[in-house]
């Protein structure tokens, strides 16, 4: 095989986790508006409204199109499209089902769920959010398909052109339903005003993935034809074809989704057990509920968005190497298994450490630029928890991996012992250490490394891949360090020139950047013949050797 087609899932994987990135700021940026017209009350309802439909799109749909690509590549690897097209067939069925039973469930006991979140009035954003999920497990399936073929493309501007709807619908809808609010209900006006802006701000997740829904189904339309005539095609080209059953698609599809549907679960579960946890504890340890609701308010709204950012870029490698290493597996060529592990998680190292570096000496900068109510919780929630950014990108990556050399078990097994070591963790944070809501951020770390050293022994068990140490992970550390004190001084200075922060910020970012890929070229952390298998690798080649880097 040649090197492109090697490292082409880097590609695929790079444009996906592009289209997370951009997603993942708009969302960001959304979020900030927001935030100021539903305040810490209304971040409170929407985070939980969020939190209860993502554990209910995980039971019923988030695995779909990990499963659904994962089967696709297996067929297409053994060239046979009929059969790959008719699992995307047999899947959209399944998914239709799920879909709308979680659709039901979520709008029939959004009381008693939020109850149990004890955020009772996050019931109005979690009906409005109903819907979502079947268009959401509609959606899924398209995704996975295109992801199965070996192109992310779609995935990536359906992401997009979601995100974009979602923003311009959830502050609009947000700022209306709670001016309706304001002057509807007399009593508890202010929870009122939160609890429907919150409504309004899930009704733009709805709106976006409906708008991103119909832009696959024009690709998918345009693209079919050409496809079922290559189906056509390799049909008179093998003599004996075997057409596979739905009733045999369907019981492999179960298979398949159900073991990566436990693996996602449990592994979100985290969020889940963290805010029952601690709000019950907190509750116990007579905090005030409003003290309560607005410390979960600035975890979820402006700590968590930022640390999602970075991980989204480990889903995405992850999404975009389960079908080439699951088709490296179908064939049996172990050594291409263990060369793509090694590409996508050096890719995602390089990646990881600057963000956590970064996050960690512009914790404070960063809060002020996006937020400009900024507390030092804000600050002091990033400084402490962006570690975690490093242990989530390699468990992610780890759970794809080992989804993909069909090890789906693992990962469920592994990540019910985190979740009960994390739990432990939290608790006696809560209860002995008394730290608040700083006993979250410490759980989630535990819960993150050691997913990461589970996983990590399960990779090299099953697929004899072992990482190496010092070019994985030492030189992308030495090199995010050097860069962290470099933009830290970088923004100091600036801010004793101008005093301004936003262009503190901005420079240190920008600066960063420069610095860290300077420093790993320097340290040998990466080397030319392996800066080509990354995306745009031959064009940093010309600049690096320009500049007298290489």
């Amino acid at each position: 095989m040649s090197r492109n087609s090697e490292s082409s899932f880097l590609v695929q994987g790079s444009i996906l986790a592009i289209a997370s990135i951009v997603s993942r700021i708009i969302g960001m940026l959304y979020r900030i508006p927001l935030y100021y017209i539903i305040g810490d009350h209304g971040n409170d309802y929407y985070g939980t409204a969020f939190e209860i439909y993502t554990l209910l799109l995980f039971i019923s749909s988030y695995s779909l199109p990990m499963a659904v690509s994962k089967m696709v590549s297996a067929r297409m690897a053994k060239r046979q499209v009929r059969n790959a097209y008719r699992v995307f067939r047999g899947a959209l069925l399944f998914s239709l089902c799920t879909g709308l039973i979680g659709a039901l469930v979520i709008f029939f006991f959004a009381g008693p769920l939020c109850a149990l979140f004890r955020t009772p009035m996050a019931i109005f954003a979690l009906r409005v959010l109903a819907p979502t999920l079947l268009i959401v497990a509609l959606m899924g399936v398209f995704r996975g398909f295109f992801q199965g073929l070996g192109t992310t493309v779609p995935s990536a501007f359906s992401q997009v052109i979601e995100q974009i709807i979602n923003a311009i619908v959830s502050i609009a809808a947000a700022f209306v339903l709670f001016r309706y609010a304001a002057k509807t209900f007399t009593e508890q006006t202010d929870l009122y005003s939160a609890a429907y802006g919150a409504a309004g701000g899930t009704l733009g997740t709805g709106a976006g993935a409906l708008i991103g829904f119909v832009f696959l189904l024009l690709i998918f339309f345009a693209f079919r034809p050409h496809f079922l005539k290559l189906a056509e095609r390799t049909e008179r080209r093998q003599k004996n074809t075997y057409t596979e059953s739905y009733r045999t698609i369907m019981r492999v599809l179960i298979m398949t989704v159900v073991p990566i549907l436990l693996s996602t679960t449990v592994y979100n579960l985290v969020s889940v057990a963290d805010q029952i946890l601690f709000k019950n504890i907190a509750n116990l340890q007579n905090y005030a509920a409003n003290d309560i609701s607005i410390w979960w308010g600035v975890y979820t709204g402006k700590y968590r968005v930022l640390t999602n950012v970075p991980i989204s870029i480990a889903s995405a490698i992850g999404a975009s190497a389960v079908p080439v290493i699951t088709s490296a597996f179908t064939m049996k060529d172990h050594e291409k298994v263990r060369g793509r592990i090694d590409l996508a998680i050096r890719f995602e190292m390089i990646v990881a450490f600057p963000c956590t570096a970064g996050l960690i000496v512009l914790a404070s900068p960063i809060q002020q630029l996006l937020f400009s109510d900024a507390t030092r919780l804000a600050a002091g929630l990033l400084i402490a928890g962006s570690i975690s950014v490093i242990f989530y990108s390699i468990s992610t990556l780890s759970n794809a991996t080992l989804q993909a050399i069909d090890r789906m078990h693992v990962p469920v097994k592994n990540a019910v012992i985190s979740l009960v070591i994390q739990a432990v963790a939290l608790i006696l944070c809560m209860f002995v250490f008394h730290m608040g809501i700083y006993s979250v951020i410490a759980a989630n770390i535990v819960f993150s490394f050691v997913m990461c050293i589970l996983n990590g022994r399960a990779v090299k068990r099953y697929s004899g891949f072992s990482p190496n140490i010092t070019k994985t992970f030492v030189k992308p550390g030495i090199a995010a360090v050097i860069m962290g004190v470099a933009v830290l001084l970088i923004y100091r200075l600036i801010m004793l020139v101008t005093g301004i922060n936003a262009i503190g910020t901005v420079i240190g970012i920008l600066a960063g950047i420069i610095i860290y890929f300077i420093v790993l070229l320097l340290i040998k952390g990466i080397t030319e013949s392996e800066l080509l298998d990354f995306p745009k690798g031959s064009m940093i080649i010309r600049i690096a050797k320009k500049a007298h880097l290489l």
